[in-house]
Formats: structure tokens, sequence, C-alpha cells
């Protein structure tokens, strides 16, 4: 349920959940195996006794080894309480739209009831070599028995970064350098209706303030001024949201269906610069792919329309600005933004190695913009590349990604993340 919003240097929390990953062991499950049992290797790796498939490893064993721990880490069980459990980590990494970036991240951990899912509270502090001051937190907050879900999304940046124009037909030597403070407070209220449908509603909040441009680089008409300029601008309104999950496992699906959709309308009288409304639907579809292997084909199509009114341009759908900051591998954050974007995306998930520690994808996806409101959608921008993945833990079967895309007018670049993109 819960909605990965974070608009993240993803570099720096991989190496932030790696540090805590090895750092906290005895978060780790043991490896079950029975005594007198018969293990065929496969490969020269031992072959699970429950599964029959080769004993699945993850970075934390490969540690173990090479420090050469005598024995395994013990299985423990679920101990979060409603005393809260508290990891605090620096890291440091590089992205395309920050550069290089050092951070401070902390998460809380803990549970309402012992009836519910565990409830999380998730911040950092960044600076980056491009300027950007980044502050946001998270929160997913499970009621008793699962009834409510409360999602949080709550953001202050000062925030450089460029725009490259209205419409997928923009052009990258169109660079447009911006920079902004921006406050975001968001919070729904998701409600179990039956089986793995959820419905709910909630306060959505953007602001926009101190909004300056340098202009075009190549001397073009800014696309900015022609849309209307604006020092600050607010969005303040309501959303409601309906959710549809049956996947296997949200971290890592290997079957299973996700359809997502959120309303929102912006009012005069909550504060709103003017009132306007958008359209998000999330579509997911994961198969197996040869049936009965762990290789996996996934789907995604992402749809961000603004229905009416005329949004401030910081407000309208733009590339990585979705709710997961995924959509667009192979372009740059901002690099396509419009009143409507359309964009599709497919990935083959595949083992390397018979135990599971290295994994590989390939992946293509497409995007269409349009211009301001009420302009028609342009050209279709493909996205393609290859991707690694290692597994960070067996378990939960959290993966670390490690991918590189490439778009066109010789757009590319390194993508990191900590567990699939969608």
């Amino acid at each position: 349920m819960k909605t990965e919003s974070f608009n993240t240097p993803k570099l720096v929390l991989m190496l932030a959940a790696l540090a805590v990953f090895l750092c906290a062991p005895t978060l780790h499950a043991q490896d079950k195996t029975q005594k007198g049992t018969i293990q065929i290797p496969v490969n020269g790796i031992p072959v699970s006794p429950d599964t029959g498939r080769a004993e699945q490893k993850d970075i934390y064993d490969v540690v173990s080894s090479i420090l050469k721990k005598a024995k395994k880490v013990p299985a423990t069980k679920d101990t979060i309480t409603k005393k809260p459990t508290f990891s605090v980590i620096p890291a440091a990494g590089y992205t395309l739209v920050s550069r290089l970036v050092v951070t401070l991240t902390g998460n809380m951990a803990f549970r309402l009831d012992s009836t519910a899912r565990i409830s999380t509270v998730t911040s950092y502090i960044s600076y980056t070599e491009n300027k950007q001051f980044l502050l946001p937190m998270e929160s997913d907050i499970w009621t008793k028995n699962n009834k409510y879900d409360f999602v949080g999304d709550f953001r202050f940046y000062k925030y450089p970064q460029s725009t490259f124009g209205l419409g997928s037909n923009s052009d990258i030597n169109s660079e447009d350098p911006m920079d902004y403070f921006y406050i975001r407070v968001y919070e729904t209220a998701l409600r179990h209706i039956e089986g793995n449908l959820f419905a709910g509603a909630g306060y959505i909040f953007d602001y926009h303030t101190h909004i300056t441009e340098a202009g075009p680089k190549n001397g073009t008409p800014s696309d900015y001024q022609a849309y209307g300029p604006q020092s600050r601008t607010t969005a303040s309104g309501i959303t409601l949201n309906v959710l549809y999950d049956n996947r296997d496992n949200s971290i890592y699906p290997e079957k299973g269906f996700y359809a997502a959709a959120a309303y929102r309308d912006n009012f005069d009288f909550l504060g709103s610069t003017t009132p306007w409304s958008s359209l998000v639907v999330d579509v997911r579809k994961y198969f197996r792919v040869p049936e009965g292997s762990d290789n996996v084909l996934a789907f995604w199509n992402y749809d961000w329309l603004i229905l009416h009114g005329h949004p401030g341009f910081l407000d309208l759908p733009s590339t990585q600005w979705d709710a997961y900051s995924s959509t667009g591998r192979g372009y740059i954050q901002g690099r396509f933004r419009g009143a409507q974007e359309i964009y599709a995306e497919t990935e083959y998930r595949f083992k390397v190695t018979a135990n599971g520690l290295v994994g590989g994808v390939v992946f293509l996806n497409a995007a269409t913009f349009s211009g301001a409101p009420g302009t028609k959608l342009e050209s279709i921008q493909p996205g393609f590349g290859p991707g690694l993945r290692l597994k960070l833990n067996k378990v939960s079967k959290t993966n670390i990604a490690i991918d590189y895309g490439f778009g066109r007018q010789g757009s590319k670049g390194l993508f990191v993340n900590i567990g699939e993109l969608f």
C-alpha cells in the first residue's frame, strides 16, 4: 500500500540502505536447512531442500563469507513493537540531476497495534554539488487490523534544476536553468474495502516560491515565459484515491496486478493560485516467463493528465516527477514537461546466477507529452537499456538496481535505485 513519492538521489539511498543492512545483521533471516538431508549442488551451488532450487544468497551472505564468520546469522522473529526502532546513516553518492551529493538518512519503524503491519517514518537531509538542499519525510502508518493506511509525503527543497521547454518535441539544447524553493504536504487516508481493494481521500498541497530562470542557453524563446511566469504558485486541494493490489510481493512482484487512480482538485477557497484538476492512473502487470521460472516480464502504464485549468509551470507533469521518481529512464529529471503525459514501460528481469545474488534486466519505455493545456500530444520519445541487480536482502527480495539508460538526442546516464522501479 505504501506509495513511494520521494524525488530522491537514488545512489545515496542505495549506499545508505546497504550500510544499514550490513550494520544490522540481526534483521537478516537464516536459511532453513534440514539435518540429514542430502543437498545436490547446481553448478557448484547448494540446493535448498525445501524448494529444490539453488540456495539463495544476498550481499550479506557474501560479506559474511569474506569475513569468514563461522556460523550463519540466527533467524529472528519480527520484533517490531509499539516501541520505535531507529536507524541513522550518513552516505555520499552521485546522480545525473545532483552530481556529488552528501546525505544523512534516518528511519523509524514501529507498530500501532500487534495486528497491524509495520509503520514507518523515513527522512533524510541532503546537499548537492548543484547547490540543491533537500529535506523530505515520508510516512506510512497502519492501524489495527490494517483497516486504515495513512500515507504522508512532506518535502522542503531548495532546488536549482533545468527545464527544457514544454512537450515531447522539446530540444535538449534548449536547456533553461531554473531555481526555486518547494514545499509539499500530502496526506492520504486509505480504508480497506474488501479483499485487495482500498479507497480513500486526502489533502494535497504544493507551494513553489522564489521561482527564477536564466533563459534557454541556445537563445531560443522561453516556454516558461510563454506559459506565464510567476514568482510563486500554490496548489491546494483534495485527492480521491482507489487502489487494487494483488501482487505476491510489493518489493519484487513475480506475479499479480496493481491498479491505482488518484483524482486531484485544487480550489481557490483552499488557497490555490488558480483552480485546476488532474488524474493519475497507474497500472502494472507481472508474469513469470517462462512459466514456473524466477524470471519476470513486467508491464507498466502511468498516465498523468491535467483535466482542466492552468497549473503553475512547475506543477505540470514531468519526467521523474511522478510519485515514484521512476519514469523516463534514459533522460534526466525534468527533461520533458507538459499538461498531459502518457507513459508505458516493459522490463524483463532474469537471474544471472542460480543463487539469485546477481540478476539482470533489459527495459524499454516510451513517453509522449503535450505542451500547454489544450494542446495535442507530441512525438513519442523512447528510452531503453540494460540493468544489473544485486540482491540486498533475499528474504524481502530487495535488489540494488543499477541501470544505464539511453534516450534520444544523445541523452544517457546511470540510474540507481533500491528495489525495482515499478
